[in-house]
């Protein structure tokens, strides 16, 4: 590929052919920058800009992470017209911007903008159509700020809760994650909704199972492992349409992702069939040399990353324009491999349709950002999140409560509603706190007391919460995390004293703990809602709380959505994404465990799956009855796919929702699987009285083995279909090699 031949067909810039670019052209379509701070470096947005007049960079991180000043939408849409201006007006060929953000679960680093669960909420729902409205929402809101590149959707799978960054991820099931990330970039990608912007599949190949959940630590994974637990979903995003792939920080069987020919080539591109844009993670190329120590110099590690596959440095050092040109000029790297990863970074860019119009119109940014439709369907995503883990007949709140007292770190803090990749400090209007909802939605009459009584991790006064809980009919504790990136954690904001900053457990702080003792102790009924990035180690909370709410991170409009279920305005229907250990002690805890002998007998060895609370589970203010799995055919083919079908009874005197999960179990296997797959979901809405069939497809690869090259084969031999405790089974009747 050598040069582009799509030239603008509306008074823009034209395409350039690569023939016409000098050598210092090409590169700094290859190098990105940013605004801000970054460790040692910071960045203007006249730095920024001079930047792409004297070098040619073609893409600039102008908000987000790196720019924690510029959050006003008019303002971050002035300052993308303004770049852009520079690229098309004061370089030679005119090539507009990528401006990147993370904009994970909304637009989140501009104030006012509609911020949706993060993903292991969305994934709670069972409805990927929350995952592409989130999508579509994004996308227009991005473009209406000028940004055009998503680092998202998240496809990791996330197999210890220890990680930091599995809120970002769709749980532990490799289905869920797949279907929810597929969803995300039809969103973000379709221009028949909005302006599509590009949507990046990050971290590929397997970002979430670093060893002992510290981020970025190698996966020890067998090859096999690799390919069949961490890999699909990404082929679920590339099928959906995703334009940009980014790999992961870690190394896998002694190669750094960023570095690997054997992932970003023969495994992404060969095997996968992805010819879209490989793009870096910021510092992703600097930890080649500076933490793996594979190459001795930012030099080398360019060239390694690019010989590899990369296409885009995206956040880097633009010394990197200076060591590409010294690597081609040198002979040490190919101008024809350039130009490939050029043409193919001119093409996500004209696919845009940035040569046509890059800019935005910062006085209609307004009408876009935040409005109301956008922040309705990021309250209905939040609503069908609610996971309620225990009740004991508290909830719903009943009428006859005249006053409430609302306590908790969380109750009044929208910033830990966010969670990560947002504004660090949202402002009074950009959402709904957990005690705005419920003293919104209290009836006539009813009292709402508000009293903190513990930070994250300190103590307040917890006396006060203690006089306040004897005098209230019912107290309701909004505990849990606050806002991170990826610590190893949950860290010092949420870990007793003595632990920062490498601490490894699940359970809440002590003066959490202590906050819920002294409700307790009063013997006023206690609601707990856990607003997390994770899973926490609730043990005590789930013994001695009347109801247990998970609420994940719900986003902007989360505080009227947790209120919404705790009057009953909802009926709670969220499942969990991810299996909730009973103690830190505990892990791993994750259901698609692989099989494995008890040599020193059943009565003596632990179990080893032994959650608190199951993938899965998630209960109702009704009640259901399932009956009659069945199949189409219980004998198959191998390529084959198989239609299950269960009966779902709502035989309780309120409307809900149901969500049902499919689980395969392969009885014997030429190697060893997972002793679960989950293999299909559906949601199903119920009248009191009503029943309904729910059918899924299972495809054929689910029943499939796969090797440590990634070849998978549909072996004869039975299966067990299970589903809400029912089982059938299906038959296998002969072999069948796949690719």
């Amino acid at each position: 590929m050598t040069s582009q031949e799509t030239p603008s067909e509306s008074g823009g810039c034209p395409v350039p052919d690569l023939d016409e670019m000098t050598l210092r052209e090409k590169v700094g379509q290859l190098v990105g920058a940013f605004v801000g701070s970054m460790g040692d470096v910071e960045l203007s947005v006249d730095d920024a800009a001079a930047l792409v007049r004297e070098e040619g960079v073609g893409t600039i991180a102008a908000f987000g992470i790196g720019v924690s000043t510029y959050h006003d939408p008019e303002r971050v849409a002035e300052i993308a017209n303004r770049l852009q201006r520079v690229a098309l007006e004061e370089t030679r060929h005119g090539i507009p911007l990528l401006l990147p953000v993370d904009a994970v679960h909304g637009h989140a680093y501009v104030d006012g903008a509609t911020v949706f669960p993060h993903g292991l909420g969305l994934a709670a729902t069972r409805n990927p159509a929350n995952a592409r409205t989130a999508g579509e929402v994004t996308a227009a809101e991005m473009r209406a700020t000028g940004a055009t590149l998503n680092y998202g959707p998240t496809c990791d799978v996330a197999r210890d809760p220890r990680w930091g960054r599995t809120f970002e991820t769709h749980g532990e099931s490799p289905l869920l994650c797949g279907a929810f990330a597929g969803a995300a970039v039809r969103g973000l990608e379709d221009d028949r909704v909005s302006p599509r912007v590009a949507a990046t599949a990050k971290h590929f190949p397997a970002y979430g199972d670093p060893t002992g959940g510290e981020d970025a630590a190698p996966v020890d994974r067998s090859a096999s492992t690799v390919h069949q637990l961490f890999v699909p979903p990404f082929v679920d995003a590339i099928e959906a349409g995703a334009s940009v792939v980014m790999p992961c920080y870690n190394s896998i069987d002694g190669e750094p992702a960023h570095g690997s020919h054997r992932y970003l080539t023969e495994l992404l591109r060969e095997r996968l069939g992805f010819d879209g844009a490989v793009i870096s993670d910021w510092g992703g190329i600097d930890h080649l040399n500076e933490d793996h120590s594979v190459t001795a110099s930012q030099r080398g590690s360019a060239r390694l990353a690019i010989d590899a596959g990369l296409d885009l440095i995206s956040i880097g050092r633009d010394e990197y324009a200076a060591n590409l040109r010294d690597l081609v000029e040198s002979g040490d790297l190919s101008e024809a491999r350039i130009d490939d990863a050029v043409a193919r970074i001119l093409e996500l860019k004209a696919s845009l349709g940035l040569f046509e119009d890059p800019y935005v119109d910062v006085e209609t940014v307004r009408s876009t950002v935040g409005v109301r439709p956008h922040r309705s369907a990021a309250a209905q995503a939040a609503r069908e999140s609610q996971t309620l883990l225990e009740n004991d007949g508290v909830l719903p709140l009943s009428d006859t409560v005249d006053s409430i007292l609302v306590a908790g770190p969380n109750a009044a803090s929208l910033r830990s509603q966010y969670g990560g990749w947002s504004v660090r400090d949202p402002g009074p209007d950009a959402g709904t706190t957990v005690l705005d909802g419920i003293t919104d939605r209290a009836r006539d009459g009813t009292t709402v007391r508000y009293e903190q009584g513990t930070t994250l991790r300190e103590r307040r006064d917890l006396e006060a919460v203690a006089d306040a809980a004897a005098d209230a009919d019912v107290v309701v504790v909004a505990v849990g995390e606050g806002w991170y990136y990826h610590e190893f954690g949950p860290k010092q904001l949420v870990g007793p004293t003595g632990e920062f900053p490498t601490r490894a457990q699940l359970e809440l702080p002590d003066a959490q703990r202590e906050l819920l003792e002294t409700v307790h102790e009063t013997g006023t009924p206690l609601v707990v809602v856990a607003i997390a990035g994770r899973p926490l180690a609730l043990s005590w909370t789930a013994d001695n709380a009347d109801a247990l709410l998970f609420s994940y991170y719900p986003g902007s409009e989360g505080g009227d959505a947790i209120a919404d279920v705790l009057f009953g305005d909802h009926n709670p229907a969220g499942r969990l994404p991810i299996s909730v250990p009973r103690s830190t002690s505990e892990l791993p805890s994750a259901f698609n465990r692989f099989a494995h002998p008890t040599p020193i007998g059943a009565d003596e060895h632990p179990e080893t799956y032994d959650p608190l609370y199951e993938f899965g589970h998630g209960e109702s203010y009704t009640d259901f009855r399932t009956s009659d799995l069945s199949v189409d055919d219980p004998r198959i083919g191998p390529a084959e796919s198989i239609t299950a079908s269960i009966d779902v009874e709502n035989v309780g005197d309120r409307a809900g929702d149901r969500a049902v999960d499919f689980f395969l179990r392969d009885e014997v296997s030429s190697r060893v699987r997972p002793v679960r797959e989950h293999v299909g979901f559906e949601r199903v809405s119920l009248e009191p009285g009503e029943s309904k069939t729910v059918s899924v497809t299972i495809p054929n690869d689910a029943l499939a083995v796969t090797d440590s090259r990634g070849r998978t084969t549909v072996e004869p031999g039975a299966f067990e279909l299970s589903c809400e405790g029912c089982s059938t089974t299906v038959v296998v009747e002969r072999t069948s090699d796949g690719d």
